[in-house]
């Protein structure tokens, strides 16, 4: 473990990708073996230990730069349980130090070209840039806060190059029409609803057509999951096109653990292109959960709040990552996911405040079952005033048993009271006692300042959508 960092490397530090000097060489390795004992360093060019409280957050087995995911736990990681989950450490620490504000800068993805070299060497280059100890002399004669302004400006620079150009500020989206069905139905102040549906493991469409027309009507769109738990199924991008043919405004869910940053933004165009307009955009569940031989568990190209920052800026700004123009603009109505129950309120309200302040414009969360947990997650939105900029759909999830109850239970980033496995167990009829519970939680959230809609999560039980939004009231 190293000295520094209360936790562990997951893979062993980057060597460069391109041949280099051997004085570059003998510089690099030296400063990989010194950082590797002190931060458990992955050498990946581009240090942002200053910004994160002096921890390495490529540390996480999904290499996430701007904060934890949905399954974080004061206890460990959800990949690896014998380690500590880094980010909620980061956040610890920098509550700590009075720092949680360098958090909310959106840091950029790693800069291939630089990983496995010197981040010292690129200190020394931007400092003769700058005009070396001379300019050093002149800020140091200018008082304390100058200096400190110049700290910050000498190691942004560094950090956010002209690429990205990332900050801490909001960025919401200009003035426009919705450019979606379900952005003019939350524009417009009444209770939206959508339905997750799961893709089927074939080719066949028929189950799939079947489930889009039942929820015709019940819903303003469905949401197709991106191979959820790291499992291959149907692709999310054919499902919402034959959601599109049957009627139904799909949601197009995208992950970061299955794209590179070119797949990504050419999924993006491609989807514009072709009339979707709300894409979703996710981290993704790690390899791990999915079925053997398991895929790729290197990091992450982009996690999801790069995704929304590079999303928004296609769409607000014309150009590609690469600052390539483009003559036209794809239509996007942003969305994200948050976890109510991961790590604590408060670190996950930064979380949800960073999505919004990248572009996210509604926000999906994760399964809802204790609604008293709910109430304390929504009080840190409000006080991070992100209530107030997205539109925030509920997560409803009804199931079939006390057996479906339990495979709940050990999801990353869901809390079941205890009192919802004793009456599943103890009903007659555990389906309809399932759902009597998932109407009380309907009730009791729809009342809740800040719920701006639902979102049904049935995995498998679609069909019970319908009774579950004429019941509640909600249409």
């Amino acid at each position: 473990m190293p000295g520094f960092t209360p936790g562990r490397r997951w893979q062993k530090a980057y060597l460069p990708f391109k041949k280099i000097s051997t004085g570059a060489a003998i510089s690099t390795a030296v400063e990989r073996t010194w950082k590797g004992v002190v931060f458990g360093c992955r050498m990946c060019g581009n240090c942002l230990l200053q910004e994160t409280a002096f921890i390495c957050p490529m540390e996480c087995p999904k290499g996430l730069r701007n904060g934890p995911c949905g399954g974080s736990t004061p206890e460990h990681c959800y990949v690896d349980e014998t380690r500590p989950c880094i980010w909620y450490r980061i956040y610890d620490r920098a509550e700590r130090m009075g720092r949680l504000d360098r958090l909310m800068e959106v840091l950029p993805p790693l800069d291939w070209d630089k990983v496995g070299t010197s981040a010292v060497k690129d200190l020394q280059d931007h400092f003769r840039e700058v005009g070396g100890v001379k300019t050093l002399w002149n800020v140091l004669w200018q008082g304390r806060e100058r200096v400190v302004q110049a700290w910050d400006e000498f190691f942004l620079d560094i950090r956010q190059p002209a690429w990205w150009g990332g900050d801490g500020l909001p960025h919401p989206a200009p003035a426009h029409e919705p450019v979606s069905h379900l952005e003019k139905v939350l524009a417009s102040g009444k209770m939206a609803l959508t339905a997750e549906i799961l893709p089927p493991l074939s080719t066949n469409p028929d189950d799939l057509i079947k489930k889009v027309e039942s929820l015709k009507g019940s819903i303003d769109a469905a949401n197709f999951t991106d191979n959820p738990s790291a499992t291959a199924r149907l692709s999310s991008w054919a499902c919402s096109l034959i959601s599109m043919k049957n009627g139904v405004e799909p949601v197009l869910q995208i992950t970061g653990r299955d794209n590179t940053r070119a797949s990504f933004q050419a999924d993006v165009l491609g989807a514009s292109a072709l009339g979707i307009r709300n894409i979703l955009c996710l981290t993704g569940d790690h390899p791990c959960l999915g079925p053997a031989p398991h895929a790729r568990k290197d990091i992450w190209d982009l996690d999801a709040i790069q995704m929304i920052w590079l999303l928004r800026r296609m769409r607000d700004e014309s150009h590609f990552l690469d600052c390539r123009e483009m003559k036209c603009a794809p239509q996007a109505f942003i969305g994200a996911a948050g976890s109510p129950f991961a790590s604590k309120p408060l670190f996950q309200a930064i979380r949800e405040e960073k999505k919004a302040n990248a572009g996210a414009q509604f926000l999906q969360t994760q399964v809802i079952f204790d609604v008293d947990g709910f109430e304390q997650y929504l009080e840190a939105l409000e006080r991070r005033d992100v209530t107030q900029r997205v539109k925030l759909l509920a997560g409803i999830t009804p199931v079939r048993s006390h057996s479906a109850l339990l495979a709940f239970a050990g999801v990353p980033g869901i809390k079941i009271p205890p009192a919802m496995f004793k009456r599943l167990e103890e009903a007659k009829d555990p389906k309809e006692e399932s759902v009597q519970m998932t109407l009380e939680i309907i009730n009791r959230v729809k009342k809740l300042p800040g719920i701006a809609g639902f979102h049904f999560m049935a995995v498998g039980w679609e069909s019970i959508v319908p009774r579950l939004v004429k019941e509640s009231g909600l249409r």
